[in-house]
């Protein structure tokens, strides 16, 4: 994709990094980010040399938000405004799920509306102390999207995320860190090495394991005990066939680090 592009998906040494860009306005997503922002992930999740997806964003912001002058100019077609939003994105944030790979956010600055609702559908976020995390929806007369409604409470339970969302106070750093919100805090001349050392180890790992890992806790919440105890132990057996579990045998007895193939 060209610089001018309001997202940028780059893919090296198995980290698909997809980069919103547009500074300008703080990430705020309009429609064609969004469309970017679903092929995007798409592509990154699709492709056979990626073995995590990173999200991270240019200048002084993750995302602010939605593009709430989008709406403006809408004025009464704002409903048929939200739908042409929405689909997009949906379906970018139903990517980020259904992707094999693990999701890690890297967050600085404003992290806001549709931008929090972002992060929270990442499987890891690391953050930058300078970052300030806000619901946002209530603050312009609206409810969540992005699957907000969905995460938040399976993160922080429903009475905090009634809170949370129908508060739209900040949380900084700290609190984000103390709620499980994000996995990590660095400071923030820090974030861009600390973020790339945190993906180069998940690209580094087995991926078979991270994905039998990502899609066991992931569909855990719709499954009785037993139907989880089933999954478990059918998706064990099956890595076990893995060149990749038998290569982490002979490194562990061999007292050495392991080469993963995902395979």
């Amino acid at each position: 994709m060209t610089s001018s592009a309001p997202v940028l998906l780059t893919i090296a040494d198995g980290i698909a990094e997809i980069r919103f860009n547009r500074p300008e306005v703080l990430n705020a997503v309009d429609v064609a980010t969004a469309v970017a922002f679903r092929d995007a992930v798409a592509a990154a999740s699709a492709d056979p040399a990626t073995r995590v997806i990173l999200l991270t964003a240019a200048g002084r912001a993750f995302i602010a938000g939605g593009d709430l002058a989008f709406f403006r100019a809408a004025g009464e077609n704002a409903p048929d405004a939200a739908r042409e939003l929405i689909g997009p994105i949906h379906a970018a944030v139903e990517g980020l799920a259904a992707a094999p790979q693990p999701v890690l956010a890297s967050l600085h600055g404003a992290v806001a509306g549709a931008g929090m609702s972002v992060a929270l559908a990442a499987d890891l976020a690391i953050a930058a102390d300078n970052v300030v995390l806000n619901m946002a929806y209530a603050r312009v007369g609206n409810s969540p999207d992005c699957s907000a409604s969905w995460t938040l409470p399976r993160l922080v339970g429903l009475r905090k995320a009634m809170e949370i969302i129908m508060l739209s106070d900040n949380l900084d750093a700290a609190e984000a860190l103390r709620l499980g919100l994000v996995n990590r805090v660095v400071p923030l001349a820090a974030l861009e090495d600390e973020t790339r050392k945190l993906a180069r180890r998940l690209a580094e790992s087995a991926p078979l394991a991270l994905r039998s890992i990502k899609r066991l806790l992931r569909d855990s919440g719709g499954r009785e005990l037993r139907q989880q105890l089933d999954a478990e132990a059918a998706q064990f057996a099956a890595n076990a066939g893995s060149a990749d579990f038998r290569e982490a045998l002979e490194a562990f007895f061999g007292k050495r680090k392991p080469v993963f193939e995902g395979r």
